[in-house]
Parts: C-alpha cells; structure tokens; sequence
C-alpha cells in the first residue's frame, strides 16, 4: 500500500520533482532540495525553479555516496527568515502539531511530510488503547529527530519517552512541544540500542514503540549504527519490550535498498509471527507533485496487538 499526507495540510506542497531534485513549500516559503530518488525529469523549467524558490542546496563532494551525507550550503535565491513554524492540522480531531523549520547543513529542515500517515496511525492507535482502558499507554519513540511522532502520540494522550543521541534535535523536539501547547514528554538523550537492552534487563514494557533508524549514524559516546548490522538485533530487542496484547509498533525506514516485504520479514522473525499472521502491514510511504508524478521516500511495518 502506498500512503500520502492528506489534502488537509496547507502549510506542504512537493511543487516539482525530477533531475535528483524536489521543490517544496513549507509555509511562505520554497526550497530546493537534492531528492536521489528523483530519477524523472522535471516538468517546470530551471527558470520557474530558481524563481520559486527561496533557497537552493548545494551538497559537498560526494553527497550521497556510500550512504553519507556530506554537508553542503544553501544558495539564498530570495529573502527568507532562518527559521519559521509550520503547522499539521491532522485529520484526526485532536491532532495539531505545529513544528519549528530550520536550514541545516545536511539539507534537512527539521521535519519529514512523508511521515504524516504515521503521524495519523500513532495518533489513532493511542486513542484505541485509550478506549480499551489503558488511561495512559506509554509509548517509546526511539531515533526519535523532532519529534512530530512523539507529539502525535503526547495529543492523543500516551505517556512518552523519546529518543534521540544528538543533544540538539531533542533541544529542537522540546521546542515543538511547547509550539504546539503540550508538556510532560520525557526526553533522552542515548544510544538507541542501549537504552532498549537496559529497558529489557529492567524489565519495562511499553504499549507502542516507533522507530526511524537511519542508515548509519553514531550515538552520544561514538557507539556506531549501521542498519543492516543493527537492525534485526534492535527489532529483536524491541520485540522483548513491547507488550504482548493491546499494542503497537511503527517501523520506518529510509534505507534505498530496504522495501516493505523486507521490512515486513524482519519484523515478523523478530516478533516470531508466521506467514499468515494478521495485524502486521507494509507499504510506501510517498509525496506526489503537481503533475502527478510519485516519489515514494520510505517503506512502514506497522503491527497491532
């Protein structure tokens, strides 16, 4: 299945996509972006480009090469504030979320609009466990950036820890809480895979847990992720620490050689499901431009219990 944010969300549009390039509207402003999956050509002209938008990026030799990122620099087309908000209005009634935006030098800008449908699951499946009597179910958002899924899980009202190894996207995370009128998140800055074995020795469950592993990364003390080597290990942990009835789990994944029949595979072995076991689903998750064409940015694996 292929997922898109909805029609609701005035503050995003994918304008134009093509040439390893996408052109976004966050709020009053545009931004030109590398977007490797981009393989098509683009259907506005580079002039209708370069007078679009606010900024373009420029990536520094080899970007993208051996999964990493290098930083780069924005090229200032226009006049533009170095951070603004922006706000997602939810399709779900209680779901508002209002993010801060930022340049960064690896292209982001602090939040992912692919990730929306998420958004929207995280929120109904704490309202679900809600209304089968669970008053606070605690959720655990692990690689957990700025934390649009922790504040769609804190509106519906879980109980939420989330985290994150880099100081300052926590930081960033806090902000947009308060942006958006919440409190009571509890914050951690760690290493992902350490946290979660220390809360299986603890012997600490949780009624849903997300995760967005990057490809590779580091953790506060220079503990090294490399998906594939991590992966299935992290989902096998994750498995011990989710409760066994009346839960939920988000997987996405960014990887560009991962699909959703993989991801799928590598949740079912961790969590011991056959086959045919039902309450697990895949799919893409994508933005679609004016014109129509798709660009399918991660794969999800969602599982209910």
């Amino acid at each position: 299945m292929v997922e898109y944010p909805g029609t609701q969300w005035k503050d995003y549009e994918l304008i134009d996509s093509g040439k390893g390039e996408k052109l976004e509207r966050f709020g009053r402003f545009c931004l030109a972006r590398p977007e490797p999956k981009a393989l098509w050509d683009k259907t506005m002209s580079e002039p209708d480009w370069n007078r679009m938008a606010h900024t373009r990026f420029k990536p520094g030799a080899g970007f993208g090469k051996a999964g990493k990122e290098d930083s780069g620099t924005w090229t200032m087309l226009k006049p533009m504030d170095d951070q603004w908000y922006i706000r997602y209005p939810g399709v779900a009634d209680g779901l508002r979320l209002d993010l801060r935006l930022g340049l960064t030098s690896f292209k982001h800008v602090g939040v992912f609009p692919e990730q929306a449908p998420n958004w929207e699951f995280i929120f109904g499946q704490v309202s679900r466990l809600k209304a089968a009597g669970k008053e606070k179910p605690r959720v655990l958002n692990l690689f957990a950036y700025t934390g649009a899924a922790s504040l769609a899980a804190k509106a519906a009202g879980a109980d939420v820890t989330h985290l994150d190894s880099v100081r300052q996207v926590v930081t960033w995370a806090r902000g947009n809480m308060e942006s958006s009128g919440m409190d009571g998140i509890r914050w951690v800055v760690e290493d992902a895979m350490k946290f979660a074995r220390r809360e299986l020795k603890r012997g600490n469950l949780y009624d849903g847990i997300i995760l967005d592993p990057p490809a590779y990364g580091h953790g506060p003390d220079g503990e090294k992720w490399k998906l594939d080597e991590c992966l299935f290990d992290m989902m096998k942990t994750v498995a011990s620490i989710l409760a066994p009835k009346d839960s939920f789990l988000v997987l996405n994944l960014y990887s560009n050689g991962y699909s959703a029949l993989l991801g799928e595979t590598v949740v079912r072995q961790a969590f011991g499901l056959a086959p045919s076991q039902q309450g697990i689903t895949s799919g893409e998750l994508s933005l679609c431009d004016r014109f129509g064409k798709a660009l399918p940015l991660s794969i999800y694996v969602r599982l209910v219990r």
